[in-house]
């Protein structure tokens, strides 16, 4: 029989291999379990990812050195400056378009009909260009495009969403994409290599997702799966504090931008989409404030609006205090244009009471100020005709390519084109 001594004694060798044991296990664990994690970053479930890292899965901004992990081989990516090509020369370009079997894209043949386009079908399988699986929202679509077409893609691509008219498209340009297909600068795409069509910061800038928050804020539910997120698709690089960039999955690439990324780097992330937990609105979400990161390698890109402006699309407004003056002129105007709304309904609203004979609840409600609509109305049309101008002065100083390149702040010389 055993005395206490050597019970003791036993226990405690019993409990130093366990700990050794937990200790093994834990060395073993996931990759992103041993990054640097930002304060407040919560604890995660304990499943083994199903996914094979590839061989390129980092990115710059990473210490870590790419061949230290056989399984994490390739370089970093290298992201340069483009060089556009001598003025008036031609760029091909295609249009690259998700959408969902209910969406009508006849606008792209009424009013773009000498682009190139690949329109996919998410939800239907049997169409001429289709992903693997409808998850993902338009991520799965743009990345099915470059792996299915990375040795053949053409100077510029174009990837938009299906709906002509939407809220996220550039106001300046009447949220309409054709303006922003037709405007869009070649040059500028080149140059940058990954370039947002969207100019306007909000919602994105400049201080938008923080991996590792742990409440969930309604207006960015994707935001407390970025951090676990990040650590699977980029497993070498330390997960930021701050990922931002103007919102909503729409943009342009390069074809020297597509080919510094890998293949084999491209297919991972597809990878990745189809097998993760991660649901298929919120997993399109958390692609939306990378790209910038996966084509550009930077955690947050909030270009200067007014640059956008000009420099992408032609319309420049000299300098910041004028850009910003067309949309103080806009505020005044969206404001007395409730004011007048409301105004026009106290008036009808006094004339139903006293046409129906309703005269005590008619006296009690507040008599608009006479003539004060018309005096709205005069407004209202005066700050449109001043807008309408100052787009106008813009389009015009956008057409040579001395101002755009004068408002971006950049070298121009004599010849060079936009």
């Amino acid at each position: 029989m055993l005395g206490p001594r050597k019970i003791t004694t036993a226990l405690f060798i019993a409990g130093f291999a366990t700990f050794l044991l937990l200790l093994r296990f834990a060395s073993n664990r996931n990759t992103w379990r041993q990054l640097p994690q930002v304060v407040g970053l919560g604890d995660y479930e304990d499943e083994e990812s199903e996914v094979a890292k590839p061989a390129s899965a980092s990115h710059g901004g990473s210490k870590t050195s790419p061949t230290s992990n056989p399984g994490h081989s390739n370089p970093q990516p290298t992201f340069a400056a483009g060089t556009p090509k001598p003025a008036g020369s031609e760029y091909s370009r295609i249009l690259v378009i998700a959408k969902v079997k209910s969406e009508d894209t006849k606008w792209i043949d009424e009013e773009l009909p000498g682009i190139e386009k690949a329109i996919y079908v998410a939800d239907d399988p049997s169409a001429r260009f289709h992903p693997p699986k409808n998850k993902g929202h338009e991520v799965m679509v743009y990345l099915t495009y470059l792996i299915d077409h990375y040795d053949e893609v053409p100077d510029i691509i174009i990837f938009m969403h299906a709906h002509r008219y939407t809220w996220h498209n550039n106001d300046l340009m009447n949220h309409d994409a054709v303006e922003i297909v037709q405007r869009l600068s070649s040059e500028r795409v080149t140059r940058e290599g990954y370039l947002n069509l969207r100019c306007q910061w909000h919602p994105g800038c400049p201080n938008w997702i923080h991996p590792g928050k742990i409440d969930e804020d309604m207006n960015k539910m994707e935001e407390i799966l970025v951090a676990e997120s990040w650590s699977e698709l980029f497993p070498l690089d330390p997960i930021p504090q701050v990922l931002a960039a103007p919102c909503c999955g729409q943009f342009s690439l390069s074809r020297e931008r597509v080919h510094s990324i890998p293949k084999a780097t491209l297919m991972f992330y597809r990878e990745w989409l189809l097998r993760t937990k991660v649901s298929d609105y919120l997993s399109g979400r958390v692609f939306e404030y990378i790209w910038q990161y996966i084509f550009g390698g930077n955690n947050s890109l909030c270009p200067l609006q007014h640059v956008c402006y000009c420099d992408t699309y032609g319309l420049c407004f000299e300098n910041e205090n004028n850009f910003e003056q067309w949309f103080k002129m806009r505020k005044e105007k969206d404001d007395l244009g409730e004011e007048l709304r409301e105004w026009k309904a106290k008036a009808t609203l006094i004339e139903n009471s006293k046409s129906h004979g309703k005269v005590d609840e008619g006296a009690d409600l507040i008599v608009p100020e006479l003539g004060k609509d018309a005096a709205m109305e005069g407004t209202i049309k005066d700050l449109e005709a001043k807008m309408d101008l100052a787009v106008a002065e813009a389009i015009e100083r956008g057409k040579d390519p001395r101002n755009r390149a004068a408002e971006a702040d950049r070298q121009w010389n004599e010849g060079d084109g936009f």
